[in-house]
């Protein structure tokens, strides 16, 4: 593919460079007093909803408490308007929205102007499609601009979206159309993975054989030659029709935005809800903060729009920022293990959003293949998904950037729909650890009673303050909504074990199944990982608890090793003594076990309870969010 001639010009008229602390140190205040400043969560969210477009004022910030908490009451909007409208009518169209690659090169460029014509000609189409405010459409397709296109078209008619990642098969793919009772399906006929073609349209006839709600299938034909399921539309013949002009669908505060399924570790997945005018104030400000945005920054966020990183980071956050953001389909070790340091310079990209996975990833390749590259305009790399280990921290830092560019890590998780608590770029990061709560966010450590846990011991974290982004309701289960605060009522329960240390950062332990209790002792799986991943031999490892009748659980510990490593009976002892080493005594595993891959979900963490399943022979459970 041709990269377009203009792509340079705009990327050097655009960026101006700096070294990375003053960058950091000029975009946002320090974090003491912002987070003084956001202590009255009203006035401080009103002040950032003031920013937004209403096409009705909202009369009060918010109403009630969880979990019936309500925000920007009366106020009407569309999320759309924020995305497009805004920098459109404030001379910005030029700018470029997104610059769409793939494995083989650029792709395409789209301005916020073609951006907009693009999302006006699908709305026109969904809306001849019978496609109306409230009813849901899933979006099954591959991180390509149509597929973010689809999104914003459907939000702006007021229709529901639901994003299935383009990885999941079709029994997963059919229990998404179910629980949401889709109206249309959009999709694509392949997606592409390690210079392969990967069909989509078999899972796609295989969801929708006798499922009667789905009217309407347009599939976006990436391949000329590739025939059309029955009974389904062109996307290029349909959606290139004149149909009629429709209005912005104008949406309640609370009304619905989009409905993202996430699978558990046991049951159907659940259907997190998001509502246009939160949403719309509480991520793009969040987004902000965690990654110091600044005019003229080139985003880079290494996830899909099947995921909520993707939908906040990709998307609307993003978008609502006026950000110009990189997406790339296809694997980042390919077609060369350098690939993600190569798209950084070809690209001049300022900020990387990544999770941890992919760190330990290049990690493992080694730095030669970043030394290669000119990296000068990277000035910071966010983690989120699961603990950044220290020693994946230092390799980036160190051995990579030598102290050039920041590196911070992040908490967050789908039903807080963006970045919650973490190292904000201008704190001293501390390897291991999160950060501190965004301005806005109160967090806790509690015991199972709902007391607060000294420092330096573990308990569950607690979310005490509502936030105007996060879910509203689990799609069609409202009682499983509730749970979430039934522990100590008026807080969100995240499900997570951390610990928060005297100078007030917290390091995340990992979900409360994670915790390990070895003769008393809480271990968290994150710090035997971190054990483990801080010796040369490995490149990646899964830490368990299998029951012990002395112990109550031991540990057992999947290590995939780094290439020119022997995985012998040696090498275990190695590792158990190099644990033993770091931990002590009490974290010591009692069995290393050598894998070649691990089980990960397709936005990078790593499936422990698919781990323990393996080592105890039982069902695994939900496995429609695995890799491979």
């Amino acid at each position: 593919m041709a990269e377009h001639e203009d792509i340079e010009k705009f990327l050097d008229n655009t960026i101006q460079y700096a070294a990375p602390e003053a960058l950091l140190s000029q975009s946002i205040e320090p974090w003491e007093k912002a987070y003084q400043d956001a202590l009255n969560g009203n006035r401080y969210w009103d002040q950032v909803a003031q920013c937004r477009t209403w096409l009705k004022p909202y009369t009060q910030v918010t109403e009630g408490q969880w979990p019936q908490v309500r925000w920007f009451l009366n106020g009407v909007t569309n999320i759309t308007l924020d995305c497009l409208d805004r920098h459109i009518n404030e001379g910005r169209g030029d700018q470029i929205a997104y610059i769409a690659l793939t494995e083989q090169g650029l792709e395409r460029q789209l301005t916020y102007q073609e951006l907009m014509d693009e999302v006006d000609r699908i709305a026109r189409g969904l809306s001849a499609l019978g496609i109306t405010q409230g009813d849901r459409v899933i979006i099954y397709m591959p991180l390509v601009w149509q597929g973010i296109v689809a999104m914003l078209a459907t939000a702006r008619i007021g229709a529901i979206h639901s994003v299935v990642y383009a990885g999941l098969g079709a029994s997963a793919l059919r229990n998404r159309i179910e629980q949401a009772e889709a109206k249309a399906v959009l999709t694509a006929d392949v997606t592409y993975r390690r210079g392969k073609a990967i069909s989509l349209l078999p899972m796609v006839e295989a969801a929708l054989k006798d499922v009667p709600g789905v009217a309407h299938t347009v599939i976006l034909r990436r391949q000329p030659e590739s025939i059309l399921l029955p009974s389904t539309l062109d996307w290029a013949q349909w959606f290139s029709q004149d149909h009629p002009r429709v209005p912005v669908a104008a949406m309640q505060s609370e009304d619905p935005l989009f409905i993202l399924f996430t699978s558990g570790t046991t049951g159907s997945p659940k259907g997190a809800l998001f509502v246009h005018g939160g949403y719309s104030v509480g991520v793009p400000q969040l987004l902000q903060q965690s990654i110091a945005y600044q005019p003229g920054d080139i985003f880079w966020c290494m996830s899909d729009i099947g995921w909520i990183v993707g939908h906040s980071l990709i998307v609307y956050g993003p978008l609502i920022s006026g950000m110009t953001t990189v997406i790339r389909e296809g694997a980042p070790d390919f077609p060369q293990p350098d690939t993600v340091w190569d798209t950084i310079e070809r690209y001049h990209i300022t900020k990387v959003y990544t999770a941890p996975t992919a760190v330990r990833m290049l990690r493992k390749f080694g730095e030669e293949y970043a030394v290669k590259h000119q990296l000068d305009s990277l000035k910071l790399v966010a983690c989120a998904g699961e603990p950044l280990n220290p020693e994946a921290w230092r390799w980036l830092h160190d051995d990579v950037g030598h102290g050039r560019f920041a590196v911070v890590d992040n908490w967050w998780q789908t039903e807080t729909a963006g970045p919650t608590i973490g190292t904000w770029p201008t704190m001293a990061a501390r390897p291991g650890k999160a950060g501190k709560p965004f301005p806005g966010v109160d967090a806790r450590i509690v015991d199972a009673m709902g007391q607060d846990r000294p420092p330096n011991q573990g308990g569950a974290l607690i979310l005490t303050r509502p936030l105007p982004q996060m879910f509203r309701d689990v799609w069609g289960n409202h009682a499983r909504y509730e749970e979430y605060f039934e522990t100590v009522p008026g807080s969100y329960l995240s499900g997570d074990v951390a610990v928060l240390d005297t100078d007030g950062y917290y390091e995340m332990l990992g979900r409360a199944d994670d915790v390990l209790n070895v003769a008393g002792h809480r271990i968290g799986t994150a710090d035997i990982e971190s054990a483990l991943v801080s010796h040369p031999a490995v490149a990646e490892a899964a830490a368990v608890g299998v029951p012990d009748p002395l112990k109550g659980e031991s540990i057992v510990a999947y290590v995939l090793l780094r290439p020119s490593h022997q995985a012998d009976p040696a090498m275990e002892r190695v590792l158990i003594h190099h644990v033993r080493q770091e931990l002590g005594p009490i974290a010591t595993p009692s069995a290393i076990r050598f894998a070649d891959k691990l089980p990960k979900t397709r936005s990078g963490k790593i499936m422990r309870r698919v781990v323990k399943a393996w080592e105890l022979g039982q069902d695994p459970g939900d496995l429609t969010t695995l890799d491979d």
